[in-house]
């Protein structure tokens, strides 16, 4: 299963997921997988690491106070962190495993400040966003930082959203975005997102000080947290399996469902991935089933629903 979700990591960051966040999230819980991100083949280390957030679904469940924190929208995009060296842009990099990433200085040119105000050493993270209207605009996104292309890259409707500053001299989180807004960035205090994705809320703490006091996991910041939005599927019946030959030579199980309406299309295969895939969920034939359509488009089976 490692293997598996290592594959899942990778694709999701290069902006072609073959897992749902539900899922990934479901699977990595039950078979307590920890790794962040993707390694590249031609990495650069990121002057400070970028952590990925802890996720929870109900307030309850919430690790810090909500009234220490500042809460912005979690955009839903591709994260990217900024290294300005006495003023100037003169490293971008995506993601990647949070230690290293992709060299795409070329690209952020087009979509941040190349000189700022802002002498010392200093890493902006951000999030990499387009809009909505867009078909599966997170993967267009991230694929869009993949492009070779630079005058394909530079007619494409994308926006740099900063929700993070290293080495920062303000106590407070929201003076530091206000600062940052200041020198030409959108933040994600105000950036109007309206018709961008999201998919949930960020809290992070509000003083400076007790975030960095607090420190991190081995994954996360502990000063901060998503409060990530539930997506329901609908139940129907897993009627049969069948074996499906792909395009790479590769044989596939796919579930055959008792046709459902899942935003506004009839959906009646869902995609099993592999065997193994099979046995985590408990998948039987006549079984009852929770499916969704990942990123609105591919239907896929989450978890097996016991009769109540």
């Amino acid at each position: 299963m490692k293997e598996f979700l290592d594959k899942a990591c990778t694709m999701y960051y290069e902006g072609y997921p073959i897992l749902s966040d539900d899922e990934f999230d479901m699977l990595a819980d039950k078979h307590q997988y920890n790794a962040v991100g993707y390694k590249v083949t031609d990495a650069v280390p990121h002057t400070y690491r970028m952590y990925s957030l802890k996720k929870c679904f109900d307030l309850t469940d919430a690790p810090l106070s909500i009234e220490d924190c500042i809460e912005t929208p979690k955009l839903d995009g591709a994260a990217v962190s900024l290294l300005y060296v006495e003023g100037l842009l003169q490293l971008a990099l995506t993601r990647g495993d949070g230690i290293q990433g992709r060299d795409i200085t070329d690209k952020m040119r087009l979509l941040v400040p190349e000189e700022i105000s802002i002498t010392n050493l200093v890493q902006i993270t951000g999030e990499v966003v387009a809009p909505s209207s867009v078909p599966n605009a997170r993967n267009f996104a991230s694929g869009s930082l993949g492009l070779n292309d630079l005058e394909e890259f530079a007619t494409r409707p994308l926006a740099f959203v900063a929700y993070g500053q290293e080495r920062v001299v303000n106590r407070n989180y929201d003076a530091t975005l206000e600062g940052l807004e200041r020198i030409g960035f959108n933040t994600a205090l105000s950036f109007d997102c309206t018709d961008y994705p999201t998919d949930g809320i960020v809290y992070r703490l509000r003083d400076n000080f007790e975030f960095e006091k607090m420190g991190h996991t081995s994954n996360h910041p502990r000063g901060a947290f998503a409060l990530k939005e539930q997506k329901m599927g609908e139940i129907t019946t897993l009627s049969d399996v069948v074996w499906q030959l792909g395009k790479s030579g590769v044989v596939s199980p796919v579930g055959i469902l008792d046709p459902i309406e899942i935003g506004g299309a009839t959906v009646s295969r869902a995609t099993l991935h592999n065997i193994e895939y099979i046995r985590d969920l408990d998948l039987e034939i006549g079984c009852q089933v929770e499916v969704i359509r990942s990123g609105e488009i591919i239907p896929r089976i989450v978890r097996r629903v016991e009769p109540s």
